[in-house]
C-alpha cells in the first residue's frame, strides 16, 4: 500500500465497544436492511440483512492512553458503524472508503493536530495521503468523512 497501512478498530476495543461504547452507552444492534453503511472494524460496507450498531468512539483517547500521551482539546468522540458481534476484519488490503470526499488529519507523535486536508476522490487519495506523510513530524493520519466529520480509520507508516 506504498508505504501506508490502514488500521480497522482493533479487535479488542470492538468487544468493549460491543458492550459499552465510549459515550458509557450500551449499544442497540439493528439489522440493516438497505446496506451501505461504513463498517469500522472491517473496513468496507454492510451488506443487507447484516447486523450492525452505531456505537461512540474516541480513537484518539484510546491511543493516548495506550501511548502515555495527552491530546487535550484535540480529544473526541464520534459515532462509527460497526458489526453488531464479531467479523472477521478487513477482507483485503488496501485503503477503504476512498471513493468519495476525505478529510485526512494529520497527527503528531503527542496527539496535537498538525493540519488537515480535503480530499476529492478515489484519485487525489493517495497524493494526499503520500504528502502527509512527507512530513516527518506526522505520526499518523485520520480520515474522515467530509459529510458527518465521522471517524473512519487511521493510517500509519508500514
Amino acid at each position: 500500500m506504498n508505504g501506508h497501512t490502514a488500521h480497522p478498530i482493533p479487535p479488542g476495543v470492538l468487544e468493549e465497544l460491543r458492550t459499552t461504547d465510549d459515550a458509557g452507552r450500551v449499544p442497540a444492534p439493528v439489522t440493516d436492511d438497505e446496506g451501505g453503511a461504513p463498517l469500522r472494524c472491517c473496513l468496507r460496507r454492510s451488506r443487507a440483512g447484516e447486523h450492525i450498531a452505531l456505537v461512540s468512539y474516541a480513537p484518539l483517547r484510546r491511543w493516548a492512553a495506550a501511548t502515555g500521551a495527552d491530546p487535550g482539546a484535540y480529544d473526541e468522540q464520534g459515532p462509527v458503524f460497526i458489526h453488531a458481534e464479531e467479523c472477521a476484519g478487513p477482507e483485503g488490503e488496501g485503503l477503504a472508503f476512498t471513493n468519495a470526499h476525505r478529510t485526512l488529519r494529520r497527527y503528531s507523535s503527542d496527539g496535537r493536530i498538525l493540519g488537515g486536508r480535503l480530499v476529492e476522490g478515489a484519485d487525489a487519495f493517495a497524493p494526499a495521503l503520500r504528502e502527509a506523510f512527507d512530513d516527518p513530524a506526522v505520526a499518523f493520519v485520520h480520515v474522515r468523512a467530509v459529510e458527518y466529520g465521522c471517524f473512519l480509520y487511521e493510517v500509519t507508516r508500514s
